[in-house]
């Protein structure tokens, strides 16, 4: 593992470890929004185990058809865990301000990719940071509402 993928790790299990600590302190009201964003919990299930898992994200772009949701990893050389998930079974589950909701998850085109990354840059800078990292291209996960 590259030294950077270490930090990268290392910060992105902080981060999740101190979201559920910060639901645990405020009772399960976890922030409609951090740095902007809206956050939500991932709902997927594990493309070897099976198993159920729950992520705590942020979406910087999001409408009444979809939310966009960042593999950003903290710019580390391989996807997360949850969007490899999500593509291997995309029929996922998001939780928003308590509500639970089943959308479909796909990966962005290279067309939509291209269009809405500069739209993500905005809403977060740190994603330009994390792209620059990385030499993967960072995926952007369009979870698509059922309406």
């Amino acid at each position: 593992m590259r030294g950077h993928d270490v930090v990268a790790s290392a910060g992105a299990w902080v981060l999740e470890h101190g979201h559920r600590l910060l639901l645990a302190l405020t009772g399960g009201r976890y922030p409609r929004t951090v740095m902007g964003m809206l956050t939500l919990e991932l709902h997927t299930v594990g493309r070897k185990s099976g198993r159920p898992y729950a992520n705590l994200l942020t979406s910087p772009l999001h409408d009444a058809d979809r939310i966009v949701v960042v593999a950003s990893k903290g710019g580390h050389s391989d996807h997360p865990d949850w969007y490899k998930n999500a593509l291997a079974n995309p029929q996922v589950r998001v939780t928003i301000d308590g509500v639970d909701e089943h959308v479909h998850a796909r990966a962005a085109s290279p067309e939509e990719r291209a269009q809405i990354w500069p739209q993500v840059v905005k809403a977060y800078k740190g994603y330009e940071g994390y792209q620059r990292r990385t030499d993967r291209e960072i995926p952007l996960l369009i979870l698509e509402r059922n309406r």
